[in-house]
């Protein structure tokens, strides 16, 4: 990496990036202990275990640790911590956005919510999620594992999920994740998915743990609840531009903090999250040096090459030119992979 500062745009992941390997992750990187300690009463009034405690657990647990109640609070902390860690003098940060519950976490960096609304937001929607768990959620590609772009088997694909959901079942999709499509719904729904489409990758389609049917009408009920429990007033002028689920930019400035709070607790929890048009548009409206994707975990690092690799941007347009392009002049930074990290803190 050259000396000169690098303009970028920061990714903050969402549900399914604080695993195994990512234990203890806040007790390592997290400097603000003040923060996390405030993070961490705020929990204890809640009667939730504290972070401080999943975080320092002996051993990672499936059953706790991917649970929507401490998972959404884990990777909110490891995200901020990752973004405040970033160097001014290395990286000049021109706008932000996120995958899912990845949102909230941008709202925080991007100065729409301070620290402590920003974990407020993530804490309450994500408990409350748990507590209903409607739905669920299955990944499946449409890319090949060489992330050739496949129009036609996408249109293809969600033909199919448009066929499955009516009268006794639902399924729609959750998230436009790069090559991936995020189905949401209910059992029959994702059932009738499982048995239609070939296993491809030995892996999917892939039902994900702890997951309710996150962006789609099964999530109403949570929207009015959340949107009861948490007011407009949290809300303020962000300080960086912000790309939300549908590729809009929220500017500073020029934001109605009342119209952010209603897509925030509205359609961005009952609507398609299309994350490939919001790094599309972050790449076509910033042009940044690089993308960098904070931690925890380096799951999400896939999706951005393959949404960028969907857009056009810069020559890229399967995983071998994204890879070559790496090893020259990367365009992309995973804040959870230490020899990447150490290039923008």
């Amino acid at each position: 990496m050259s000396s000169a500062k690098q303009t970028a745009v920061v990714i903050c992941p969402g549900r399914g990036t604080y695993n195994k390997p990512e234990l203890g992750v806040l007790g390592r990187q997290f400097t603000d202990k003040a923060l996390l300690a405030q993070f961490d009463e705020m929990r204890r009034a809640e009667g939730q275990d504290t972070l401080s405690d999943l975080d320092g657990a002996a051993r990672y647990s499936i059953a706790k640790h991917t649970r929507g109640d401490n998972a959404s609070a884990l990777i909110y902390a490891a995200t901020l911590g990752d973004f405040r860690a970033i160097d001014p003098e290395k990286v000049e940060v021109v706008a932000v956005t996120g995958n899912s519950m990845g949102w909230y976490s941008a709202l925080a960096c991007g100065g729409a919510l301070t620290a402590e609304a920003g974990f407020k937001v993530v804490n309450t929607m994500g408990t409350l999620m748990q507590q209903s768990l409607i739905g669920g959620q299955l990944i499946y590609p449409f890319m090949d594992a060489d992330w050739h772009p496949n129009p036609v088997r996408k249109a293809d694909l969600l033909a199919l999920v448009e066929d499955i959901n009516g009268t006794d079942a639902t399924l729609t999709l959750s998230i436009d994740l790069g090559g991936m499509l995020v189905l949401a719904g209910d059992d029959a729904g994702l059932s009738a998915f499982e048995e239609t489409v070939p296993v491809v990758q030995e892996r999917f389609p892939m039902r994900l743990a702890n997951h309710a049917g996150f962006h789609s009408h099964l999530q109403t009920p949570v929207a009015e609840t959340g949107r009861t429990r948490l007011g407009a007033e949290l809300f303020r002028q962000p300080n960086l531009p912000m790309i939300d689920g549908r590729g809009q930019i929220w500017w500073p400035g020029a934001c109605d903090t009342n119209a952010l709070w209603d897509y925030t607790l509205g359609h961005q929890v009952t609507e398609t999250y299309d994350f490939t048009r919001a790094i599309s548009q972050a790449a076509r409206e910033f042009a940044p040096d690089v993308f960098i994707v904070t931690g925890p975990g380096s799951t999400l690092g896939g999706a951005v090459a393959q949404s960028l690799i969907l857009a056009d941007w810069v020559g890229l347009e399967d995983k071998t030119s994204f890879q070559t392009r790496q090893t020259q002049d990367p365009v992309l930074i995973s804040m959870g992979i230490e020899d990447q990290r150490i290039r923008v803190i």
